[in-house]
């Protein structure tokens, strides 16, 4: 499934928009996932995920976009040569000479090639990627392969010392090169066979960041000894940093400090709201930390930390509601933000929702319900301001992924324990899942008294008695997963994975496809506005205005074009999306004048986040191929064992998603890793039991 302009873009009149220029606009104020940094004087760049690039010029107190030029893409490093900025992104190197205020691409040489890192040595600038690593001497304007001697070429973490060039790679290699890449010898004695996602050098120290903790060389990496005493154990360590004698460590268990260069270490994370640390970066006495959630920054050594984000837009919204004038988005690892002015702006709704995964948002008079990863059912009487736990009697063992209202009866779909009811607000639940023979029931839709399910592998089923008896609604859709319900008339539609939209016109008791013209076999969310019926996919939004016979794109401007959840709220469309916020649009721009514009194949190889994350037990990966290839695609523990082979033959061009199912397996991180000719990538997951 997959990843995700600006905060500071200000309001403006739609209502006199030509054709040419209806589009997409992002609406203000939800901060995400923060990958890397660089400091250039007092300027401040922070590269995120799926939004490209950011810039404060105050310490971190205001940001604003600098990303121009650079299309939706991931950055994962950057770093400064002078007045030129570079960013390491899934698609090659782009360079900035103007603070970001403009960027080209550089990527003679590097089609294709996702750069993990960069670093720079003098005018010599170094790419670690899939391929290995790629030398500019001018600035990027061409690249020459420097990896002799490099036998893992997937390199995740570049260091300069002198004349010493180091490379973190994917199974646990350390090399050394000292002749600017000319040739490479392993220094790893030591290490632990897994992914090397950070290297540091502080003075005639070496510090290399694992999944399992810190390790240190005094001897350019002819050796390496544990240096992770009083870190959690098993710690992811995506970056460290050093200033003085403080070194710090971002972890997926937050940030850690040491002043005895590693001997030991303490947490340095108070007010740090999110445990998910990517990027380190130190100006002066400030610390700064990039999180799922935005940039934070501590001034006292990580003794305290506060939120810097203002102007940051990057976060994966999975639901939305709306409540009359109001506008309520769920969101991954934020909680709830409310809206009240159309998307302009977001504020936090309520900083006691203790669970901040929110899939599913239900209304029921003046009750606002959110259903959350942490096996509960939240429940706010005043917009989100506060929220107190409403889930007695539901099962503690899943996330609840669906909501819905019939009456004075509310609705919980869950992960894993079927359907329950509640005839008082939540205050209590009782099991309704009798007929049901799936427990993971991730779209609820009422019609009148009919109570639909969508299931996943199960298809839809039916209750007519508020959930006391189900039967399955149709033998069309047997294994199928429904993503999403929407009823419009007598129409009842299910978006589903890998078969498109689906249509019934006798309360499921048949199906048909409804996917002429939809570009996308996976719909995840569905919205009706009168006759008009849209849809949510891995490319976008597409809109049917005959009950689904025909669809017809219409994404122009949406930058991250994967939609999760979708709302209508008076004359505008609103979409959620994963790792870029939301978007809205107004609806008159699109019923009057369809786009018809083709999809293309992705133009690169692409590997998504799984989804969810963390997840018990299944989860599922997707991936994307520019042409037909041969793909592996395996999952590793944290010693880089193989415990899963999920893919190992040709594909299709096009998206693909792999359904893995770790039920088999102890909680913990776990690596998966796609592989095609020279492209290979790896990310890590989450195994939550």
């Amino acid at each position: 499934m997959k990843t995700y302009t600006l905060a500071t873009l200000a309001l403006f009149s739609l209502s006199f928009r030509s054709p040419m220029q209806a589009q997409w606009v992002q609406t203000n104020g939800v901060s995400g996932r923060v990958t890397c940094f660089a400091v250039s004087g007092t300027n401040l760049f922070a590269g995120t995920s799926y939004a490209g690039v950011f810039l404060s010029t105050d310490i971190g107190a205001t940001w604003t976009a600098a990303s121009s030029g650079l299309p939706g893409t991931s950055v994962y490093s950057l770093t400064v040569i002078g007045v030129n900025l570079f960013a390491g992104t899934d698609r090659g190197v782009f360079l900035s000479t103007d603070n970001g205020g403009s960027w080209t691409t550089t990527n003679t040489d590097l089609t294709n090639s996702t750069v993990h890192v960069l670093a720079a040595s003098g005018t010599n600038l170094f790419a670690g990627t899939d391929r290995g690593v790629f030398l500019s001497t001018n600035n990027g304007s061409s690249w020459a392969s420097v990896k002799t001697g490099l036998v893992d070429t997937t390199v995740y973490a570049l260091a300069v010392s002198g004349p010493n060039l180091f490379a973190g790679t994917e199974f646990g290699q350390v090399y050394l090169s000292t002749n600017n890449g000319g040739s490479w010898a392993a220094a790893s004695a030591g290490l632990p066979y897994t992914d090397i996602p950070t290297l540091l050098v502080s003075g005639m120290n070496l510090f290399a960041g694992t999944p399992a903790g810190v390790y240190l060389s005094v001897n350019n990496g002819a050796s390496w000894t544990p240096a992770k005493s009083g870190l959690p154990s098993s710690s992811y360590v995506n970056a460290l940093a050093v200033s003085g004698i403080n070194l710090f460590a971002g972890t997926d268990r937050g940030v850690y400090l040491s002043t005895n260069n590693g001997g030991s270490w303490a947490v340095a994370g108070v007010g740090l709201t999110s445990t998910s640390v990517f990027a380190l970066a130190i100006i002066g006495a400030n610390v700064f930390a990039g999180t799922d959630r935005g940039v934070f920054l501590s001034t006292n050594n990580g003794g305290s930390w506060t939120t810097a984000s203002t102007g940051l837009t990057n976060t994966t919204v999975f639901a939305l509601a709306t409540s009359g004038t109001n506008l309520l988005a769920g969101t991954y690892g934020r909680g709830v933000f409310l809206s009240t002015n159309g998307g302009g702006g977001w504020s936090s709704a309520g900083t006691d929702l203790t669970n901040t995964t929110v899939y599913a948002l239900a209304i029921s008079g003046t009750n606002l319900f959110a259903g959350t990863l942490g096996d509960s059912v939240f429940r706010s009487t005043d917009n989100g301001t506060s929220w107190t736990v409403a889930s007695t009697g539901l099962a503690t063992r899943n996330s609840v992924h669906a909501l819905s209202v019939i009456g004075t009866n509310l609705f919980a779909g869950t992960l894993g324990d079927g359907v329950f009811r509640s005839t008082d607000n939540g205050t209590s639940w009782t099991v309704a899942s009798a007929g049901l023979t799936s427990s993971v029931v991730i779209a609820l839709a009422a019609a009148g008294t009919n109570l639909f399910a969508g299931t996943y592998d199960r298809g839809v089923f039916l209750s007519t008695n508020n959930g006391g008896t189900w039967a399955a609604a149709g033998t069309d859709l047997t294994n199928t997963t429904v993503y999403a319900l929407a009823v419009s008339g007598t129409n009842l539609f299910a978006g589903t994975y890998d078969r498109g939209v689906l249509r019934s016109t006798d309360n499921g008791a048949s199906w048909n496809p409804a996917n002429t013209g939809l570009l996308a076999p996976d719909v995840y969310a569905l919205a009706v506005s009168g006759t008009n019926l849209f849809a949510g996919t891995d490319v976008g939004p597409f809109l049917s205005t005959n009950n689904g016979t025909n669809w017809t794109a219409v994404n122009v401007g949406l930058t991250n074009s994967t939609v999760y959840a979708l709302a209508i709220s008076g004359t505008n469309l609103f979409a959620g999306t994963t790792g870029n916020g939301i978007w809205r649009r107004p609806l008159s721009e699109m019923i009057t004048s369809v786009e018809g514009h083709s999809i293309d194949l992705p133009a690169h190889f692409d590997l998504s986040q799984n989804y969810p994350n963390p997840f018990n037990p299944s989860t599922t990966i997707r991936f994307g191929l520019p042409n037909r290839a041969h793909v592996t695609l395996s999952i590793f523990n944290a010693l880089g064992q193989q415990v899963a082979a999920l893919v190992n033959d040709s594909q299709e061009a096009g998206y693909h998603e792999v359904r893995f199912d770790g039920s088999g397996l102890a909680s913990g991180v776990y690596l998966y890793r796609l592989h095609s000719g020279s492209y290979v990538e790896t990310k890590k997951l989450l195994l939550l039991r």
